[in-house]
């Protein structure tokens, strides 16, 4: 194979893995020598508070990034190849290491969110500057940007006609793996003063509980995750909307930064998908759903901070000193109806959050509290692990009916019913809300309406032990659809 270029760069961002990696592979492929590194942007980093349990799994994986390179690479006689590491502003840096190896080229997977699409442009004038090219291919979706149109060609905006035509458009090609370790025999040693993985303290970070929760890091963490849900993924559709059962993948985190392929996970659902097992095909339509938001986000940027549904910035929100007391409330764990509360509990003290329990806070904070999807939106993106902008915008403005095949304005999840539905015997709320743990099963979703003595009895006192509701939801429904009118007026 004729080689184009003679030196190459890597440049992993949410792609944290060596096999089926798009990126090493077109540069394998071009050139003669490639380096892969990592950057720890500060302009993402500085603003995170000091224990962040996203950095954490980053650092940790990066260490099995590391050691798949050194692996890869010696099996093809390489000895002393290594992850680059640096901290610093990644536009700064990666047009500095760019010069400091010599390369040519630098490689990287495509990242849509408007942030990282301006941070490219500029690390691309900065390479193009010095002679260098930028290469971006696609890594972390199935179908990105336009691959997906109606008949008319253009973006859709309803999920079930997305995904009949996703579906359609499926082929073997688009969930092949890229062969990587073919070509690995382009890997280069590290230069000597470029530096490997660094400490998680030598990043300004202090260590977090991850490490107590089970959330393995890595793509040996991933295969780990994968492998256990695979011996589940039959029961799939049955299990995973009842928060106190095994019954999701958990591979959300590892999706989220690349320590897993996309095509991997698309490929085990699809082929048992077409055996007909229904859990493997509700599955994939989650995937799907991923695919979904990052459209949406590619053809409308405007969804970072407006409705996708214009009409829906009419609506006036909860604002002041009683609705700042309120989210806080919503935020802690406070609401006085457990389901929620023991949700914001999980979160607070894991990073992660079941999919059912985020659309009932979800729907709790913007229609039981009047309040802005928006400050919900924050708040999941500094808390969750597998934060992703894309999904998390979409889920929120699913939740708040303003967004893409969002829930009808007027569809209000009574969270005592989703309690009673998806936790009957109480066990998630238990969980996290060990202070209701001796109330009955039927008792534990709504303390407020148990008899005085029945509080006693289980040693529950309320506005003590646990708050009483903060809101009352039937009249808090009533509300809402009235907050809502404004979006029937301009119909």
């Amino acid at each position: 194979m004729n080689k184009t270029v003679d030196k190459a760069l890597v440049w992993l961002r949410r792609d944290l893995r060596v096999d089926d990696h798009a990126a090493l592979y077109h540069a394998l492929r071009s050139a003669r020598q490639v380096w892969c590194a990592f950057v720890f942007d500060r302009d993402i980093l500085d603003p995170l508070p000091r224990q962040d349990r996203r950095v954490e799994f980053i650092r940790d994986s990066l260490v099995g990034v590391d050691a798949e390179l050194r692996a890869l690479a010696a099996s093809h006689g390489i000895e002393g190849a290594a992850l680059l590491v640096r901290h610093g502003r990644a536009h700064e840096q990666i047009p500095a290491l760019a010069a400091a190896l010599g390369v040519q080229a630098v490689y990287a997977s495509h990242d849509d969110e408007p942030a990282a699409l301006a941070r490219d442009a500029r690390v691309r004038g900065l390479l193009a500057e010095r002679g260098v090219a930028l290469h971006t291919s696609k890594d972390h979706l199935v179908f990105e940007g336009s691959e997906v149109l109606t008949l008319g060609g253009g973006p859709f905006s309803v999920f079930t006609p997305y995904k009949n035509a996703w579906l359609k458009k499926l082929a073997p090609y688009y969930l092949k793996a890229y062969p990587v370790a073919h070509h690995a025999s382009a890997l280069a040693t590290r230069p000597a003063g470029e530096a490997g993985v660094p400490t998680l303290e030598a990043l300004g970070f202090a260590r977090t509980n991850l490490h107590e929760l089970r959330l393995p890091s890595g793509p040996v963490g991933a295969q780990e995750l994968l492998d256990d849900f695979l011996q589940r993924i039959d029961r799939y559709h049955e299990t995973r909307d009842f928060p106190a059962v095994k019954g999701p993948s958990y591979l959300s985190t590892h999706l989220r930064f690349g320590t897993v392929s996309i095509r991997r996970l698309a490929r085990e659902a699809n082929m048992r998908r077409e055996a007909g097992v229904r859990g493997a095909e509700v599955w994939l339509s989650e995937l799907i759903w991923r695919d979904f938001y990052h459209q949406v986000l590619h053809h409308h940027p405007r969804v970072v901070a407006h409705a996708f549904k214009p009409e829906y910035d009419r609506i006036r929100w909860e604002q002041g000193k009683h609705a700042d007391e309120l989210f806080a409330a919503w935020c802690e764990g406070r609401t006085g109806y457990p389901l929620v509360d023991a949700a914001m509990h999980q979160i607070n003290q894991t990073g992660y959050m079941h999919n059912r329990l985020r659309m009932v806070v979800a729907s709790f904070l913007t229609k039981d509290l009047g309040l802005d999807w928006r400050r919900g939106e924050a708040y999941f993106a500094l808390h969750l692990n597998d934060f992703d902008l894309a999904a998390n915008n979409g889920g929120w403005q699913w939740a708040a009916s303003s967004g893409c095949d969002a829930q009808p304005y007027f569809r209000i999840f009574n969270p005592v019913n989703q309690s009673e539905k998806f936790d009957p015997e109480g066990k998630f709320i238990r969980r996290y809300l060990p202070q209701l743990a001796r109330l009955p099963d039927k008792l534990i979703h709504a303390p407020w309406l148990a008899r005085p003595a029945d509080l006693q009895a289980a040693g529950v006192g309320l506005g003590r032990d646990y708050p009483l509701p903060v809101v009352d939801h039937a009249l808090a429904r009533e509300k809402t659809l009235a907050r809502y009118a404004v979006v029937k007026q301009v119909r």
